[in-house]
């Protein structure tokens, strides 16, 4: 059995959970306002980290079986693919079926508990993209444009804003800075990850936005959006601090710079990198240097999103105290 719940992890990217945990505590201090019942306060979180957690295996899933193929040529995902067909191809379908199910369930109780439609809304759009990203007919990661919106959407915007809107129905400026910013982060922070699977997207016909775009115009978009996105969450923060009785906490945004600022070093690299591909007459070489090296992007995405996560933590202590 435990082999088995492994092999399940392994398939649900189970490395995804920090991620959505940031993405809680993201929504749960921006929406959060004392005074609250503590008993409630604990059901709430827990109900919505575990829809999330749910709807997130449920995307990854999808997109382990519909990009088996792919994965196959890829050495990295070698364990990837092994688990897939030792769990097996129609099993793991068949769990696909039950988790949507309770999950669903789940938030159809939530939207009534919350009396909040608007939750139950953007869980259903939130997985039918998460869903059709990777999965035919759709495939929405080879239609251009549409690829990166979803991507914002599903791992950025609809997880942050389903735990806000578990807290409160009032929107604030900052707090639209804040999921801009994210937005902006996420998707910037992403871009290297495609381009560890640049070379096996295009050998297969998969016109992802950097494949489009090609090596060096992505590494710049990457680096440019991460700049932007740390500038606007920064000024969220800075407006909730200075707006609080706890200004001196301004001080902390020092620590997006400095994330900030070590990750971009890393996107950087990545962009030289992706010239001197370019401009190679032995661009295999070089190929396996970038695949090798934004292999790593998943430690950067760590890095940015739990630095926020952190503050966010701060935030929210700070208004009971």
């Amino acid at each position: 059995m435990s082999v088995t719940v492994k092999r399940l992890a392994l398939i649900s990217r189970s490395e995804f959970l920090l991620p959505n945990l940031g993405s809680l505590i993201m929504g749960l201090a921006w929406g959060t306002k004392p005074p609250i019942d503590v008993t409630n306060l604990v059901i709430l979180v827990s109900l919505s980290f575990t829809i999330i957690n749910m709807s997130s295996s449920i995307g990854a899933q999808a997109n382990t079986i519909s990009d088996y193929e792919l994965d196959l040529q890829d050495f990295r995902k070698k364990e990837l693919v092994q688990a897939l067909d030792d769990f097996g191809h129609s099993r793991l379908k068949k769990v696909l079926i039950v988790e949507f199910m309770i999950t669903f369930a789940l938030v159809a109780i939530f939207m009534l508990v919350r009396t909040n439609p608007v939750l139950l809304f953007m869980w259903i759009v939130g997985i039918s993209l998460g869903y059709f990203y990777s999965a035919p007919p759709l495939r929405i990661k080879s239609r251009s444009w549409w690829a990166p919106v979803t991507l914002i959407l599903v791992l950025a915007i609809f997880p942050v804003l389903f735990a806000y809107f578990t807290f409160t129905a009032e929107v604030e400026f900052p707090f639209l800075l804040a999921i801009s910013g994210l937005a902006l982060t996420v998707y910037g922070a992403i871009i290297p990850t495609e381009i560890r699977d640049y070379f096996g997207d295009k050998e297969m016909g998969i016109k992802t936005m950097t494949v489009r775009l090609g090596l060096v115009k992505a590494s710049l978009i990457s680096m440019v959006l991460l700049s932007l996105g740390g500038i606007l969450i920064g000024a969220a923060f800075l407006i909730k601090f200075v707006q609080g009785i706890h200004s001196i906490l301004s001080l902390l945004l020092i620590v997006i710079t400095a994330v900030d600022f070590i990750v971009l070093q890393k996107f950087k690299k990545l962009y030289k990198l992706s010239q001197e591909y370019e401009n190679s007459d032995n661009q295999k070489s070089i190929e396996r240097e970038i695949t090798d090296f934004s292999a790593d992007n998943p430690k950067w995405i760590m890095v940015v999103t739990q630095t926020y996560s952190v503050i966010s933590v701060i935030m929210l202590v700070s208004k009971f105290i």
